[in-house]
């Protein structure tokens, strides 16, 4: 459901800008200090990757079980 989903894509967003700390830290920085900027990329990122019925990554539903 879209409350899991969402869970699940803010916990991958965090490992994602955990991953771009060493690249870029002025972007982790102001994802870290700043609580609008982390809500508006968090809510544009997933209102951009959530589709229900889409599988994942929004391809074909029949791909995600393989």
């Amino acid at each position: 459901d879209r409350q899991n989903a969402r869970i699940e894509h803010d916990q991958a967003l965090n490992r994602a800008m955990v991953g771009l700390l060493s690249d870029n830290t002025e972007l982790y920085k102001r994802f870290s200090d700043d609580p609008e900027f982390k809500r508006w990329l968090a809510d544009m990122s997933f209102t951009e990757s959530y589709s229900p019925g889409r599988g994942a990554l929004g391809g074909d539903p029949a791909a995600a079980s393989c």
